[in-house]
């Protein structure tokens, strides 16, 4: 069912008034929005290689384009990509050039994904952002008497052999003028300065990100990150980092921790000796119960910026504690292939996010989710943006400027509407991903690897892995993963000690992919891996409670991930010891395996 048009709502300003009609006009002509689009893209795409390999031939319809271009995964573009990577500068998948590549999540094999893109494409990116603060202004009056507290970081950047820069999205984006020297916009204000965002040290910039919200916490009236797990870092890194925090606003010197000079430059202009503030943070900080700390540090807070849809779910309840239950907006929809779309009702709750694609990002098509169904995928037909149905789930298909044809993004998404004629969607899940705590997805196929290897330390003791499964824990922060192993042991007195199964967590963290050792060793948003041992009969304990469900005792397996609170609750109750990763796995930041 098609919402009311947003522009039921006067905007705030002429510049609102011209963003809102765009939404509505690229809305109301999704169609022949996607057309137009499929037909640039093939048109400037003509002479590549990879559109002449399958001899299109120069046609731009959608028709001909689907009867000769396949779908396809990231390990079909694999060799593209890297020929590309490795300096062949033909028109392989783009015409345009290839001006850098987008690191996205690890693929099969371990590896992170490279995502070539052209220039333009930050034009595109930056339409999109320009759209956020045009539809929260209708919902959110008042932004522009305040700023936002938005915890931003860059990551490591590396070199493909080819000599082009291989960083994550956002990292692109921060680096790039369009944000360094964004036009002030009084909407969109925010506290940390541009120099303590791109500093790769994640502990100086977030000291100096925090120091500059604490200093002006009475005209913060938003707090974000990207990810709700980003935000919860920030509040535990207040927790464990206050006493120096409020050191350096009681005598207006900023810690010998942070030495690099483009921050302690922009730093002297913001520190002042503010003995009063300082009493204030200690105060409110010292206690014990940090239950709605959030608007008694910031008491001005109107709603939290961050995606809590997805994985990011699992930290609703945290932030709601932290926060004292304020709204949490969900913004929009992005990825490394491709920015998609927005949410048009930002304040919704997060069970009820849904995201309107924007017909003139990308070409879109959706491949029914037939999770349990024996149909070959080639029988399964795409559908078009604007005929799929509401209440189905399909996989996410791009074919986008910078030279993706029919790329399975691995998003499984579910129709909740249309705003118009363009389709709005829950964000459901990442295909195949098992355990996600930040940016990290690990998928059961890499999970069972890192057991096996792992339980081979047992070997010698005589001992095996009998069955396992795992959750991702976000009751800590940062969160960690936790792996249950049911042990056989097969001489008594030859048990694994603590020392032994410390080395299997970490034997464990090596073999999982270099985003999530990133997350562990580069920015510390991820703890380290727990593997909790229970008892002899717990699983079959708990094949017993899933056939007390229901559960066919043919077709029973072991969940390998778990979250089901009774189920947590009786492998808990089952743990006989708990061991942790005593030191960081390898990582640095050419290693992309």
């Amino acid at each position: 069912m098609a919402v009311d048009s947003i522009l039921a709502s006067p905007p705030v300003c002429e510049k609102d008034a011209k963003a809102l009609q765009f939404i509505e006009e690229i809305t109301r002509n999704a169609d022949k929005v996607q057309q137009k689009v499929l037909a640039e893209i093939l048109s400037r795409n003509a002479k590549t290689e990879y559109l002449e390999r399958f001899k299109l031939n120069g046609a731009t319809d959608a028709q001909t384009f689907k009867s000769k271009i396949p779908m396809v995964t990231y390990e079909d573009l694999q060799p593209d990509i890297q020929r590309i990577a490795n300096g062949d500068m033909s028109q392989i998948m783009c015409s345009h050039p290839i001006s850098e590549f987008l690191t996205s999540s690890g693929t099969s094999a371990g590896e992170r994904k490279l995502m070539p893109t052209i220039k333009e494409e930050l034009d595109r990116r930056q339409q999109l952002y320009s759209l956020l603060m045009p539809v929260m202004n209708l919902y959110v009056p008042g932004l522009d008497k305040g700023k936002g507290l938005y915890f931003l970081f860059v990551k490591s950047e590396t070199k493909t052999p080819g000599g082009l820069l291989a960083r994550p999205v956002l990292t692109s984006y921060y680096n790039s003028d369009h944000f360094k020297t964004r036009p002030y916009d009084p909407y969109n204000v925010m506290t940390s300065p541009t120099e303590a965002i791109l500093c790769v040290d994640s502990f100086q910039s977030m000291h100096s990100q925090m120091l500059c919200g604490l200093y002006e916490r009475q005209q913060v009236l938003r707090l974000g990150a990207v990810f709700a797990s980003g935000l919860l870092r920030a509040i535990r890194f207040l927790q464990l980092n206050w006493p120096q925090l409020a050191n350096d606003i009681r005598t207006g010197s900023l810690s010998e921790k942070i030495t690099n000079p483009e921050i302690r430059a922009c730093m002297a202009r913001v520190l002042r000796p503010d003995p009063e503030l300082a009493e204030l943070i200690s105060k409110e900080c010292c206690e014990e119960n940090w239950q709605g700390i959030v608007t008694k540090i910031w008491p001005n807070t109107k709603y939290l910026d961050v995606i809590v849809t997805g994985a990011m779910a699992q930290y609703i309840p945290t932030l709601k504690y932290y926060s004292g239950g304020l709204p949490m907006a969900c913004t929009m929809y992005a990825s490394s292939e491709c920015y998609f779309g927005l949410n048009l009702n930002p304040m919704c709750k997060p069970s009820q996010v849904s995201y309107t694609i924007m017909p003139n990002m990308a070409y879109f098509e959706f491949l029914p989710h037939e999770p349990n169904s024996t149909r070959d995928l080639p029988t399964r037909k795409l559908v078009d943006l604007v005929d799929v149905q509401v209440g189905k789930e399909y996989e996410l298909v791009i074919t986008t400027y910078a030279g993706l044809n029919r790329y399975r993004v691995g998003d499984i998404l579910r129709v909740t509407g249309f705003h118009n004629s363009a389709p709005q969607f829950n964000f459901v899940r990442r295909k195949n991903a098992l355990l996600s705590i930040d940016s990290d997805k690990t998928d059961e196929a890499e999970l069972q690897t890192a057991v096996e290897k792992a339980s081979k330390l047992l070997q010698e003791l005589n001992t095996s892995v009998v069955e396992y499964t795992s959750y991702a824990d976000t009751k800590t922060i940062p969160g960690h993963y936790v792996i249950y192993w049911e042990l056989l042991v097969k001489e008594t007195g030859n048990s694994p000690s603590n020392e032994v199964l410390n080395k299997c967590c970490l034997e464990m963290e090596e073999c999982l992919n270099s985003v999530y050792r990133q997350c562990r060793v580069a920015d510390n948003s991820v703890g380290p891996l727990e593997i909790r041992v229970v008892k002899n009969g717990t699983f079959e304990e708990l094949m017993d409670y899933a056939i007390s469900r229901g559960a066919s005792i043919n077709q029973y397996k072991a969940p390998r991930c778990v979250s089901f609170t009774p189920i947590m609750e009786l492998l808990d109750s089952r743990v006989i010891s708990s061991h942790f990763s005593q030191t960081l796995p390898h990582w640095t930041p050419e290693t992309r395996r």
